[in-house]
């Protein structure tokens, strides 16, 4: 397995890049996805908004925004896309859902890694499907249903 991970820091937040590569690593594998680049962008709620208020045209701060890479088909990269992860946001959802603070860390890479695979949510069916392989590959990592209610 080749996946290479790259974390840029514009905030300081909890997980190591050793996690967000475990992390990674196990949802692309679930995905059948053996060789990959992505970059890990953690970012303030100011530039989360400014990017969710671009490409998706939402207002304020969201948890994970994913960017598939998509090659011209004559060009022949392992360039999967990118993952903007926004700290404060995830750091405030664990504590109102109650939840460990790296477990949600955990669950938002694996969602938004299989949102760049193409995985969508949009349809209920669709829905269902992502959200089993979420539940499968964070119960490998060893974190529990991120959908229980508790």
């Amino acid at each position: 397995m080749s996946i290479v991970v790259d974390v840029q820091r514009q905030v300081s937040a909890l997980p190591t890049d050793n996690d967000f590569q475990r992390w990674a690593e196990a949802a692309l594998e679930a995905g059948q996805r053996d060789d990959a680049e992505l970059t890990i962008r953690l970012v303030d709620t100011a530039e989360s908004a400014a990017l969710n208020q671009q490409y998706r045209h939402r207002e304020g701060a969201t948890n994970v925004l994913s960017f598939p890479f998509e090659a011209p088909a004559e060009v022949e990269l392992n360039l999967l896309g990118d993952l903007v992860i926004c700290a404060e946001v995830v750091q405030q959802q664990a504590q109102e859902q109650n939840k460990a603070e790296l477990a949600h860390w955990a669950h938002m890479v694996v969602h938004g890694c299989l949102h760049l695979l193409g995985y969508d949510h949009i349809e209920a069916e669709d829905a269902d499907i992502m959200e089993a392989m979420e539940i499968k590959v964070l119960q490998q990592l060893g974190y529990s249903d991120p959908y229980q209610e508790i």
